[in-house]
């Protein structure tokens, strides 16, 4: 029949017809996209490469020294690490539980030292091996030995006001009413949320080199003494106490009702810190945040806002030299004033 020769021909192949083509619309388009490169064979969680992995990951890790179980540190304890800072600590009489000495280590005269007064205080001497020590010390220097120490002992605002008051009787007791009328008013250092553990050590320092009373540091936004302050102090933590209150502006108040003058450092203060003219008094040296400087309400409690000129090349000082600085140039107009 005309027209219908192709009907049941092997082979046979209809042609599309011409016209529009109707597209996806784009519904197809996410599933043609990319998904990136193919994942390691060792990152498919279902492949036996991954398996292997972690199989390595964990022999590695049972690999790594680890401290003995009797080596540990009691729940809350430091370690006061290094030569000097630990002679310092056990010649001020601050309290240990254990004194770790390398087994390799030259023993000069005050690891000597350490080691006699342990003994004669019956507290235990643990030899250790070097890379215990690394364990026990982490990234600090230890220089082959280190005391366990409990808990630091904070002291209170009214122990820091009554430290001039103590070394001026026992003056005194001594040498007379002229010499205790001579003796070096009270100087407190405050730290306004200086939270570098180096910077606090570095201030403890300048602080016992400058006969100041203490220091005092807030219980939150603030460093705490720890085993890095123990070392960078080189053992000033243990002569110079801290004191840990809650609220900065308030206890700067109370040092004001105390006969305390608050001087604050401030780069852009009009007065110079060898200017500032209460020098001769009771004084608060607040020192704030590298960066941030003294917090508002701090600024407004101060009764003396002081800086210290540098170059112009230098934009600040790290919050502890800036606080060495001052503390040196009171030191040196209290002197001055004598």
């Amino acid at each position: 029949m005309a027209g219908q020769g192709h009907r049941g021909r092997p082979g046979a192949v209809r042609k599309a017809k011409k016209g529009t083509k109707v597209g996806s619309g784009g519904k197809r388009r996410r599933g043609l996209e990319g998904k990136g490169p193919t994942p390691k064979a060792e990152d498919r969680v279902y492949h036996v490469a991954h398996k292997r992995k972690l199989e390595r990951e964990e022999a590695a890790r049972r690999a790594q020294p680890r401290l003995r179980a009797s080596l540990q540190l009691a729940p809350d304890h430091e370690l006061v690490v290094g030569r000097n800072p630990v002679a310092e600590a056990v010649a001020a009489g601050i309290s240990y539980t254990r004194v770790f000495v390398v087994e390799t280590m030259s023993l000069d005269e005050r690891v000597v030292e350490v080691v006699n007064a342990a003994a004669a205080a019956e507290i235990p001497l643990v030899s250790v091996s070097r890379t215990e020590m690394d364990l026990l010390a982490g990234e600090v220097v230890h220089q082959g030995i280190a005391l366990e120490v409990p808990p630091y002992e904070y002291v209170g605002l009214a122990d820091l006001i009554a430290r001039p008051v103590e070394r001026a009787e026992e003056i005194r007791r001594w040498q007379g009413d002229a010499a205790a009328q001579a003796a070096p008013r009270g100087l407190i250092v405050a730290l306004d949320s200086v939270t570098d553990p180096h910077n606090l050590g570095a201030v403890l320092r300048s602080a016992a080199a400058f006969r100041a009373d203490g220091v005092l540091i807030t219980a939150r936004r603030s460093a705490s003494v720890n085993a890095t302050v123990w070392k960078v102090s080189a053992g000033a933590a243990a002569r110079i106490p801290v004191a840990q209150e809650t609220n900065l502006v308030q206890s700067l108040r109370a040092l004001q009702e105390a006969g305390y003058f608050v001087v604050g450092l401030d780069g852009a203060a009009e007065t110079a810190i060898a200017d500032i003219p209460v020098a001769d008094m009771p004084l608060v040296l607040v020192t704030g945040a590298e960066g941030a400087g003294l917090s508002r309400l701090v600024r407004e409690t101060c009764d003396v806002l002081a800086a210290i000129p540098i170059s112009s090349a230098a934009e600040s000082l790290n919050a502890a030299v800036a606080t060495g600085v001052s503390l040196y140039q009171i030191d040196q107009l209290r002197r001055a004033q004598r």
